[in-house]
């Protein structure tokens, strides 16, 4: 039995600020021993997140931090700024489907996007779905949506409070009007329809038990039809495998409606399964195309019966292959576009050409090929920055992209693919003069001698002196790639005066699969060395120091800031690591985190334990130790990286620290993992977490009242 809580100790900081006291966080005896190895985990009890012990726990410390924030003098100031960047009309791409076009857009400050649709480019755009109108507080979001081929219908999906939960439904474009459809337990799905547009294809699992929704695994994903005007208990299982729980299941209906595509994957495996459906044939059989999960397979488009397919197959940076469903073993495939230095991330089929996307060093470059792979030059980009987009129909002369820098906020470009020409479409007006910041790419080297690019952006003027506050993000995982783009946070920060860096960690994509798995499983210290590395060398070359330096990440970047403070807390002057996962031996039992053993390996194979033991920040904290300033963050309806990560790891760094730093936990209600987070939650969370770093890093924000 848990005993009373909330006995406050004090913890006494500066004595020009304030004493700070942390609930009692009860730590029990619990000690487990894993592979020979005897493992406490004495804040197990956090992880029943319905207990009224755990709800009372979160409202005491998050009046400890509310009380703390409100007491930092700059935070109003910083609030004002970041309300006053943010508010500014931005677009989400256009798409044309039915002899209509469809786009979000959202006038500023408005919580949630806005869907609008109209018949032509410089019509008059109606209003089809305001996700503001479906809650008070902006915490309904639109998550998903398909328009069907004849353009009458939209099928959308919304999340509650940013959880991963679907539900379903459909609305009549002309009208307005929703139908009486409504699927629920959805999850890591989109829909995508039949060519005749009577009913779509989506994932949905069983319906969780007795109320564990946000901690249950989510596992034995299956496809079904859902027909339009039917209920959900009609729908038509189109493929499952019950024989192979771990496998999720993604359907897409090809272009030209013949063949149901299915992507399978084992948990976050970059290798995958490739199936497919003939449609034109009743109760055809699932095709097993791809089965070996050697290599990542994506499906690009079909001309008749060949299969172009995006592949890392003997190429980790990625190349085109046509595959003939009539020959289809290996020796009988062709290569389309081959592999080359820049890294494929990838292609559209539009207007005829294959549209490729590629990056290099982080950076965008986009070329066209025929359909038979012969090269037909490059699209013109404004500099250095991403571009993402090209989508649209083989018959089509127009696509869309947008480009965006750390300080352009991204406009959006018409782009006629017969001229190979771009046009400007919606370019957002912002508050300030992107000409009075500098974007850099510098090259370090990491622990072992590997080359890391790294992105340096400042205001003009800066002196490398050492005292500039500086915010070190990264992510380092999961072959995701971190490209320019824009974020009025980030502005603010260098309005205020701050230092932004982000370097591209191995673990990522941005060098293709060999960059990834240089960073995984039991190389994942890789990643952690090359962010420490990343903070020894901008204090090496001037930009900061350690009392000036921050670092912060989410989710996988979460787990990165809590490894690297872990060991190395004499280099941080603050860390925010946000909704992380905080426990490497138990990250496998909750939702969707059985997955990412694919990525992190499995604590139930004694190697790879002891991989996941010597960094799991959890596990690895020291009674006694001086940690730098701290502050988590993460959100009570967390169903990706359940919120217990974080509350154990506050837990423990608030026992182990003997430092005069304050470390707080700052609990978002009514939120998520991050995804359609309401504009107003977001602007308080930067706000809080830039006021925390103002005063910690100890510097004035006067800049920002200039």
């Amino acid at each position: 039995m848990i005993r009373a809580l909330f006995l406050l100790t004090p913890l006494f900081l500066h004595a020009e600020t304030m004493t700070l006291t942390y609930p009692d966080s009860n730590p029990g005896n619990l000690v487990e021993t894993l592979h020979g190895v005897e493992v406490a985990d004495p804040y197990r009890w956090l992880e029943d997140l319905n207990s009224g012990e755990t709800q009372n726990w979160v409202k005491a410390q998050n009046e400890v931090t509310e009380t703390y924030l409100a007491k930092i003098p700059d935070s109003a100031v910083i609030r004002k700024h970041l309300t006053k960047l943010w508010n500014y009309e931005r677009f989400g791409l256009p798409f044309r489907e039915g002899g209509r076009y469809f786009f979000s857009k959202n006038d500023g400050l408005q919580n949630q996007s806005v869907l609008y649709t109209s018949l032509s480019l410089d019509g008059e755009a109606a209003v089809l779905l305001d996700p503001n109108q479906l809650s008070e507080d902006g915490t309904v979001s639109l998550s998903a949506y398909a328009v069907s081929p004849n353009g009458e219908l939209l099928a959308y999906a919304i999340s509650r409070s940013g959880s991963d939960w679907l539900e379903w439904r459909v609305r009549s474009i002309v009208s307005g009007k929703d139908l009486p459809d409504f699927l629920k337990w959805s999850k890591f799905s989109g829909a995508d329809w039949s060519k005749d547009s009577k009913g779509f294809y989506y994932g949905r699992y069983a319906e969780p038990e007795g109320g564990d929704e946000y901690t249950a695994q989510n596992t034995n994903q299956k496809v079904y039809y859902h027909r339009i005007g039917e209920s959900q208990e009609q729908d038509v299982l189109a493929y499952e495998r019950p024989d192979q729980p771990m496998w999720g299941l993604n359907a897409g209906v090809s272009d030209d409606g013949r063949y149901l595509v299915y992507y399978v994957s084992q948990g976050t495996d970059t290798k995958n399964g490739l199936f497919y459906q003939d449609l034109t044939k009743p109760d055809s059989e699932v095709v097993e195309l791809f089965a070996d999960f050697d290599a990542s397979y994506s499906f690009v488009t079909n001309i008749g019966d060949t299969f172009l397919i995006r592949t890392d197959k003997d190429a980790p940076r990625q190349k085109v292959i046509a595959v003939s469903l009539r020959e289809a073993q290996p020796s009988q495939w062709k290569e389309i576009i081959p592999e080359s230095e820049a890294t494929l991330r990838s292609v559209s089929h539009v207007g005829g050409l294959l549209v490729a996307n590629y990056m290099k060093d982080a950076r965008s470059r986009i070329l066209r090929f025929s359909e038979k792979g012969e090269p037909l030059g490059e699209v013109p980009l404004p500099g250095l920055g991403s571009a993402n987009g090209f989508w649209g129909k083989a018959d089509a002369d127009e696509t869309f992209y947008s480009y965006s820098s750390f300080t352009d906020p991204g406009s959006i470009f018409r782009y006629q693919i017969s001229s190979n020409q771009s046009q400007i479409f919606k370019k957002p007006e912002v508050k300030f003069d992107s000409a009075n910041y500098v974007t850099k790419q510098a090259f370090y080297k990491s622990k072992d001698g590997t080359q890391i690019p790294l992105f340096i952006v400042h205001k003009k003027g800066v002196e490398l002196n050492g005292q500039n506050p500086t915010y070190l993000y990264a992510y380092g995982g999961f072959n995701i790639s971190l490209t320019p783009s824009y974020s009025p946070a980030i502005m603010t920060w260098l309005d205020m005066g701050g230092v932004f860096a982000q370097p591209n960690l191995r673990g990522g994509g941005e060098y293709g699969e060999e960059w990834h798995q240089a960073g995984m499983k039991l190389q994942k210290q890789n990643v952690f060395d090359d962010f420490i590395a990343a903070g020894e060398f901008l204090i090496a070359e001037g930009y900061t120091s350690t009392p000036k330096l921050a670092i912060a990440g989410g989710s996988n970047g979460g787990l990165l800031v809590g490894a690297c403070m872990v060991q190395r807390p004499d280099l941080f002057g603050a860390c925010l690591p946000a909704v992380g996962v905080m426990d490497m031996l138990r990250f496998h039992k909750f939702t969707i985190g059985w997955a990412w053993q694919a990525e992190y390996g499995s604590p139930d194979n004694k190697e790879e334990f002891q991989a996941l033991h010597a960094y799991s920040p959890y596990h690895n904290l020291t009674t006694g130790t001086a940690y730098p300033a701290t502050m988590v963050t993460t959100s009570d309806h967390d169903d990706r990286v359940v919120p217990s990560h974080s509350f154990k790891f506050a837990a423990a760094l608030q026992a182990a620290n003997e430092g005069p730093e304050p470390m707080l936990i700052r609990i978002e209600t009514k939120s998520g993992h991050g995804a359609g987070t309401p504009t107003s939650k977001r602007i308080e969370q930067a706000a809080d977490k830039f006021a925390f770093l103002s005063k910690e890093l100890d510097f004035s924000v006067l800049a920002l009242e200039e």
